[in-house]
């Protein structure tokens, strides 16, 4: 057996192995890794009874729970399995692709479209005024969108700065930034359960990191209580912020 494994079947054994680490990071972001866990710990208790041991009685019932399982866990990670199928279909490849054939061009921030942005946080962390900013890119946030208050304005720094203003109504949610436009403020991010966030870090930061785990955009948070500037993108933290150091960061993605 040993010297009729090929190519291919290599190739197979590379492609388990990556879907499996995938699912392992996509887990671990989501704070489901305990979940994750126990199936694979379930799927080798199974393998060992009906395979190894050859237990029937044991095994069918196995056999049935899994056979159902599979139906409870679409229901269970109906979240983490959409969020796959966007990042998967949201890639720069695919999206290429999908632009290639519908003779779509991109249409992304340029750099002088980047600068309130950038201008208005340096602005509200001098004054220690609290924001959250999300700049959508090729995922749309259109469900982020539908919880806030519909703006659809240009681009502009006073604007920003009168909706994060503290007595503005719209302060507390967070603003969506998309194809150019301000697209809605006062909207309800998913906030994040992973207990690797620092303690120090507010609910804005958590809501920030919900965001990017869920999606390829940039969460720009303004710190009420320190004035400091932090980006989440792609479920990492940026923190600490300078003008230049957040201009780089979102124009170097973009």
């Amino acid at each position: 057996m040993f010297f009729e494994f090929g190519i291919k079947d290599f190739i197979d054994i590379l492609l388990v192995a990556f879907l499996l680490y995938y699912t392992y990071k996509l887990m671990k972001a989501s704070g489901s890794i305990n979940v994750f866990t126990g199936i694979l710990v379930f799927i080798l208790i199974w393998l060992v009874v009906s395979q190894v041991l050859e237990m029937k009685l044991l095994g069918s019932i196995f056999d049935k729970l899994v056979s159902v399982g599979v139906l409870a866990l679409i229901i269970l990670f109906q979240d983490e399995i959409r969020r796959f199928l966007l990042t998967l279909g949201s890639h720069q490849h695919a999206s290429a692709l999908v632009r290639f054939f519908t003779g779509n061009k991109k249409e992304g921030m340029e750099h002088d479209e980047i600068m309130p942005v950038v201008m208005a946080c340096i602005s509200m962390g001098k004054q220690k005024v609290g924001a959250l900013i999300v700049i959508e890119h090729n995922m749309p946030l259109d469900d982020v969108v539908r919880t806030g208050e519909l703006i659809d304005a240009n681009i502009n720094q006073r604007l920003i700065e009168n909706i994060f203003f503290k007595n503005s109504p719209l302060h507390d949610g967070a603003m969506v930034i998309s194809k150019k436009r301000i697209k809605a403020a006062g909207c309800i991010l998913p906030v994040s359960h992973n207990l690797d966030i620092p303690k120090e870090l507010g609910l804005r930061h958590r809501a920030a990191m919900g965001i990017s785990q869920v999606s390829d955009a940039h969460a720009i948070i303004v710190s009420e209580e320190t004035g400091a500037i932090s980006v989440a993108y792609k479920g990492q933290f940026h923190l600490r912020l300078n003008a230049e150091e957040l201009e780089s960061l979102l124009t170097k993605e973009i």
